[in-house]
């Protein structure tokens, strides 16, 4: 772990890890634009907003879990866009 200069506090790398990997699936909910409709794309969109949220309001008290929180964010998708293809009859 590195140690912040300023303070003498550690600094977690947990947090990090968690942003890139929200970060890095919002590729997938900018993209599901092509297999469901604006609507649900933007429902996506907002729950993307409020999983970054949760990840800054997480940074500092529960580090780890940030990169819980990056996992889902995939997890999430992958199960919205699936049952949207099965129930609501989205097609490319």
């Amino acid at each position: 772990m590195a140690i912040d200069p300023a303070t003498g506090r550690r600094i977690s790398p947990w947090p990090f890890a968690g942003l890139v990997l929200l970060v890095s699936s919002f590729f997938l909910y900018v993209a599901s634009g092509l297999l469901a409709p604006a609507w649900a794309v933007a429902l996506l969109l907002l729950s993307w907003l409020v999983m970054l949220v949760l990840c800054f309001a997480w940074w500092t008290s529960h580090p780890r879990w940030t990169v819980t929180l990056g996992l889902f964010s995939f997890v999430w998708w992958f199960a919205a866009i699936t049952a949207g293809g099965v129930f609501l009859d989205w097609t490319a």
